[in-house]
């Protein structure tokens, strides 16, 4: 794997191919044909050392943490801790005590809205999202607002999947208690104005809570530059495994804020009449974690800072742009968000053909895309569509890949119309 690092000196092209080569799943055939994963934005594919970190962990560490005296326990804890500071630069967290591991963006988002909902929202309140949220960001709040009889308002976006910002201020009162809004939008691949947001929403002395499921993998994210009390993500979209996310938040919220679940680790003191609960960030990580996974994590990110964000970030903007280009340029193709920040998301319908049924023709030339509602049925009720096809790039996709695609839509066209 070291030969796969060393990248200073190489082409755009080799240095393509050579990290395809980190990817041991993408060279195989489906239906026939080479793999092409275009479902980034579900979930990303795992290099090899993150596969390779996970088997060593199961293979040489496995133990419970902070838990045990002898060798493994104390080792694992101390590759479980090492892993939470790599969390803590890698998103310029003030301190590792603010990182909080969960299983994933909607366990953190769920913590957020049960933990803060207790402490700070009652009858009368309100919670500001947008109207691009995934579902993730959309339920939890409900349930929340339904429990303590608050209420949603809602920041809506243009035609071409902008929010809205100069509504923001008007929608914003003495009653709204948080802001959850998301980064990057799944299904339109718009970049939201998150630091505005911020900043009017602090304004009036009102927290910010941020889905960056979608931005963690493509933008270099400061949760200092960009002040949020909160901020969400999940492993498996950037190159880590299934089970481990990350919550961070501010020690001023979580310090007030009521546990999310009781047990093991999030104590301090039980008694049978009494417990008092631990310190940051032991009071949200209740039960044995997820230690492989977080490992994992450690090991994407290590992945990630050595070919760097910047150069990740470029060249999924060029096939963002090639991809636009040739979908553009296609008769009976239209894309469902045009907004001027994107990342590497292109959503598109294809006139009077169902989504579904050209999904179905497009997996069996080896092409995996996403149909559907993408959990963001509020976008499809809106444009009154019943979902799109959503091709989604990492950096290992290629433009070669997406000529493919328009020949799979040529061929959907041809035999559904």
């Amino acid at each position: 794997m070291e030969a796969a690092y060393k990248v200073a000196f190489l082409s755009n092209t080799k240095l393509r191919l050579m990290h395809r080569d980190d990817f041991p799943i993408l060279n195989q055939q489906v239906n026939g044909y080479p793999l092409v994963y275009f479902d980034n934005a579900a979930t990303t594919q795992k290099p090899q050392i993150v596969i390779d970190t996970l088997a060593n962990y199961y293979q040489t560490l496995n133990s419970n943490i902070h838990r045990g005296v002898h060798y493994l326990s104390q080792k694992a804890t101390d590759e479980f801790e090492i892993a939470r500071r790599t969390v803590q630069k890698f998103i310029n967290a003030p301190s590792p005590q603010e990182v909080i591991f969960t299983r994933g963006t909607t366990e953190s988002i769920n913590l957020i809205a049960h933990s803060f909902g207790k402490t700070f929202l009652h009858e009368g309140d309100e919670v500001l999202i947008s109207e691009m949220e995934h579902h993730s960001n959309i339920v939890p709040w409900q349930l929340a607002c339904e429990e303590h009889g608050a209420k949603i308002t809602v920041l809506p976006f243009d035609e071409t999947g902008t929010l809205k910002i100069d509504l923001l201020e008007s929608l914003l009162n003495n009653r709204t208690r948080i802001v959850a809004i998301n980064h990057v939008s799944n299904t339109l691949g718009t970049i939201n104005p998150i630091k505005e947001i911020i900043h009017i929403a602090h304004a009036k002395g009102i927290p910010v809570m941020i889905d960056g499921a979608q931005a963690i993998s493509h933008l270099r994210v400061d949760v200092q530059d960009l002040d949020c009390d909160f901020y969400c993500f999940s492993g498996h979209k950037m190159y880590a495994p299934m089970g481990i996310g990350v919550m961070y938040g501010k020690a001023e919220w979580l310090n007030r804020m009521a546990p999310y679940q009781g047990g093991g680790e999030m104590i301090k003191t039980v008694t049978l009449e009494k417990t008092t609960y631990n310190e940051l960030p032991f009071k949200f990580e209740a039960g044995t974690p997820s230690v492989g996974d977080t490992l994992g994590l450690k090991a994407a990110i290590d992945y990630m800072n050595t070919i760097g964000l910047e150069t990740i970030a470029r060249r999924e903007n060029e096939l963002l742009a090639h991809a636009t280009q040739r979908l553009t340029a296609m008769d009976g193709v239209k894309i469902i968000g045009t907004a001027e920040q994107k990342t590497a998301v292109v959503s598109f319908v294809l006139k009077d053909i169902h989504p579904y049924d050209a999904g179905f023709i497009i997996d069996k030339m080896g092409i995996a895309v996403r149909t559907g509602h993408h959990c963001t049925q509020p976008i499809m009720d809106k444009l009154g569509i019943p979902g799109t096809i959503r091709a989604s790039f990492a950096f290992y996709n290629t433009e070669e890949e997406i000529n493919r695609l328009v020949e799979a839509i040529l061929k959907a066209q041809s035999m559904l119309l």
